[in-house]
């Protein structure tokens, strides 16, 4: 997508139509920093007008020798689709309120950056001081009615850090506080949610609080069970993600294993985003305050 810079002109370029010369609007658009222009449609427009406008406009863009062209219409600018598609126009994604459209101007290699590949979920490792393990039983999904013990799991929100998820799902499953202690393992898979591929990320918490008040929309049970119990549930045993994820998080449990912590980083722009880091080998990171990036 674009980053704002200039606005272009206003132009009313005259086509002839009709053997009668007439103005047409160029459409209101940003240069990007990639020599590209974003439209943003604010105003609705009828179908016809905005696809002679949008024709004209992409002759001046082409002599401009831009190259992509992203076209963001509010939802309720669905007429507006057929006429840009038309122009050679391809979705790019959509958020509930709007579409967003995107061409390639140039007869090079179409170097558009893809739509988001990738899915965030996690699942929460929380073990009390008697090696209980909180785990859930879903009432929806592939796990119904299958009695399998399960670690509390979700995905993460759009600008939702890992470490929060975490948090914020164990509290809506089970109704226990917890706090992060660190990111144990984590998962890619491929051709998963609506062909997306999927991060799954293993995190340990720390209980908070021990009093489970389970989530009726999607829970059928929630309990502490045995470590050993858990682990040693059929469906675990037979399946080696799930018999994998168990005996990392045992492992934690009984040894020294080093998981990744969050750093919280602010750049100068005033972006902040965490940078996860194995803290037992680079401990100093912590309390050393570099200048951000």
């Amino acid at each position: 997508m674009s980053d704002s810079a200039s606005s272009l002109p206003l132009e009313k370029p005259m086509v002839l139509e009709n053997n009668e010369v007439r103005h047409v609007e160029l459409l209101k658009a940003v240069d990007d920093l990639h020599g590209g222009v974003t439209v943003d449609m604010e105003d609705l427009m009828d179908s016809k007008l905005f696809a002679s406008a949008l024709k004209t406009s992409l002759s001046c863009w082409r002599q401009q020798g831009k190259k992509g062209v992203w076209i963001k219409l509010p939802i309720q600018f669905s007429n507006l689709v057929e006429p840009a598609v038309q122009q050679g126009f391809r979705y790019h994604h959509a958020e509930p309120d709007y579409l967003m459209l995107v061409h390639w101007i140039p007869e090079t290699p179409d170097t558009l950056p893809a739509n988001a590949s990738h899915r965030v979920g996690v699942g929460a490792f929380v073990m009390n001081h008697n090696r209980e393990v909180l785990v859930v039983q879903e009432s929806i999904g592939k796990f119904r009615g299958t009695g399998v013990w399960k670690l509390p799991t979700g995905v993460v929100n759009e600008g939702e850090d890992i470490n929060t998820a975490a948090i914020r799902e164990v509290k809506e499953e089970t109704g226990v506080d917890t706090e992060f202690v660190e990111i144990l393992a984590f998962r890619q898979s491929h051709q998963s949610f609506f062909r997306k591929s999927d991060l799954f990320f293993i995190c340990m918490l720390r209980p908070r609080s021990f009093h489970i008040q389970k989530q009726d929309s999607e829970i059928e049970a929630a309990q502490w069970m045995a470590a050993e119990e858990y682990a040693g549930q059929p469906f675990v045993k037979e399946h080696r993600l799930f018999n994998y994820v168990a005996k990392i998080c045992l492992t934690k449990s009984e040894k020294d294993y080093a998981g990744f912590i969050p750093l919280s980083i602010t750049t100068t722009s005033g972006k902040t985003s965490c940078l996860y880091f194995n803290n037992r080998d680079c401990h100093h990171l912590t309390t050393d305050n570099p200048s951000p990036p």
